[in-house]
C-alpha cells in the first residue's frame, strides 16, 4: 500500500531530523511509528487472559516451580493467611 502524507515543514523538518538520527529515511521511521501505534492498538484490545499470559510468561520457571498448585482454590490462605478449605 502507498500512502501520501502531507505535512507542514515544520513537522516534516522534524521527522527528517528524527530518522536522520536513526539512519534511516523519514519514509521508514513513519512507517515504523505507524505500525508501532497499531500494534500497541491491538494490545489494548486484548482479553484479560492473553494479557496475565504474556505476563506470566515472563517468570521464571524456578519460581513458577515454586508456585503452589491450588493456588486457585485455596487463594484465600495465601491473600489473607485464612486456614486452608482442604488442608
Amino acid at each position: 500500500m502507498t500512502l501520501t502524507i502531507h505535512l507542514p515543514d515544520e513537522q516534516q523538518a522534524t521527522l527528517d531530523a528524527k530518522a536522520r538520527a536513526l539512519g534511516i529515511s523519514a519514509e521508514e521511521y513513519a512507517r515504523q511509528v505507524l505500525v508501532q501505534d497499531l500494534e500497541a492498538d491491538a494490545r489494548s484490545h486484548r482479553h484479560i487472559s492473553e494479557i496475565i499470559l504474556e505476563h506470566m510468561s515472563k517468570v521464571p520457571p524456578e519460581i513458577m516451580a515454586q508456585m503452589p498448585t491450588d493456588g486457585a482454590s485455596e487463594h484465600d490462605h495465601y491473600i489473607y493467611g485464612w486456614p486452608k478449605k482442604n488442608p
